[in-house]
Parts: structure tokens; sequence; C-alpha cells
């Protein structure tokens, strides 16, 4: 498919509680579920920062499961081979600031994506540029919903509310990774958010992948 300027018809935002969460792992198995499922199917993670040693970056096991290639997921020139946060990152590489107009204009999509996700980076108000954070980065591209991954361990609901209360308005669906349903403790976090706050929680990613398919139909 050829890179173009049209929009997916339905563009999520993924987003986590907090970095290691499982952001990239989430999405990618929603990827290939959703490919399997004969979804049309793009992901872009705009910036990426990573172990010096690391081989597997976010955006390489994005593109192994979209079939996508490895730099229209993330341009070559956005990859920072150093643990700290994109910004920090390139100015430690000497490589420049990191703008995120840049950024945006940077994102091209294949024509006719039924479902694109975008990847950020940390937790939602992790530096992602110089001049903004991942939710800036998903407010300026005005996605339609947002994919929060959170872990299903203690101190979920905690992380959970205040990453809701940063996004505020938008539809947003949690999804509670590496959840054990045979953990009393993940039981009782998934029953409390339902219950007490009201949210859409899923915790297996076939699941997931029907009801975001469900949101598609419905736009």
């Amino acid at each position: 498919m050829t890179e173009t300027d049209s929009r997916p018809s339905l563009l999520i935002g993924v987003i986590g509680t907090s970095t290691e969460v499982g952001k990239t792992w989430v999405t990618a198995q929603l990827l290939a579920t959703l490919k399997l499922r004969g979804t049309r199917v793009a992901a872009r993670k705009p910036v990426q920062s990573y172990g010096p040693d690391e081989i597997d970056t976010d955006a390489a096991r994005l593109a192994g499961a979209s079939g996508e290639e490895v730099i229209d997921i993330c341009p070559a020139h956005r990859w920072y081979p150093i643990a700290l946060a994109p910004p920090m990152a390139a100015h430690a590489l000497g490589r420049g600031p990191v703008w995120l107009s840049e950024i945006i204009e940077e994102i091209r999509w294949p024509a006719d994506v039924d479902i694109g996700f975008v990847e950020t980076v940390g937790g939602v108000r992790s530096p992602l540029a110089c001049d903004g954070d991942s939710l800036d980065l998903l407010n300026r591209l005005g996605v339609d919903r947002l994919l929060l991954v959170a872990d299903a361990e203690l101190g979920t609901i905690n992380a959970v509310r205040l990453t809701l209360a940063a996004v505020g308005p938008t539809p947003t669906v949690v999804y509670l990774n590496r959840f054990d349903p045979d953990n009393r403790l993940h039981q009782l976090n998934r029953n409390w958010l339902v219950e007490q706050d009201k949210l859409t929680v899923i915790t297996d990613v076939h699941s997931l992948a029907r009801a975001i398919e469900d949101v598609c139909e419905a736009a």
C-alpha cells in the first residue's frame, strides 16, 4: 500500500499508565489478530528510544505484526538508541531538538486503512518531543479512541485514574495486561474499575479486537 495523506476510518491512540506496561506487546497482538480477521490495519510509532543493544525495537515488533516496513512505522531518523525519553535521547546523541509539529508532519498512512494505531512513549505525560508529550501528540492528531494499557497488579487503580484524569473526555478502553483470572488481586482490580469507576475493561486480546471492530463498524 502506498503512503498517502489519508486518515484511517478509525484512529486509536495507544497510551500506558507508565513505561514497561506492555503497550507494544498489546498493540502487536491486536494488529496481528485484526489482520487475521480481515481488517485492514496500520500502526505508527512516530518516535522511539531504546537500549543501544536492543535489536527488537517497538517499531520492529509493530511492523512484524502489521506487515508494514519498519521505516513506515517509525522514520529511521526518529530512532534514538539510548534508553531515555526521545527528546532527552536526541540531545544526548547530539542530534538536535525534537519538535512535535515535525513528528506530526512525518506521519503518513496507507490508503484504505480500517483501523490505525498510534503508539506513544512511556506514560501519557512522558516527553515525546521538546515541546510536547504523548497526550499532546494524540490531541493534535485528534484520535477517535484511546486504548489505555495498564498492569493488572497492585497500584493499577490509582494509575488508571490518574491517567484518565489527564486524558479527559476522549472515549477510552482499559486493557489490563498480564491479567491472570486465577489471581484474586487481578480480579478485584478489574471488578473495581468496572463496577466503581464504570470503565470498559478488557483482559484478553480477542475480546479487545472484537470491541474495536464493533466501534469501527459503528463509525
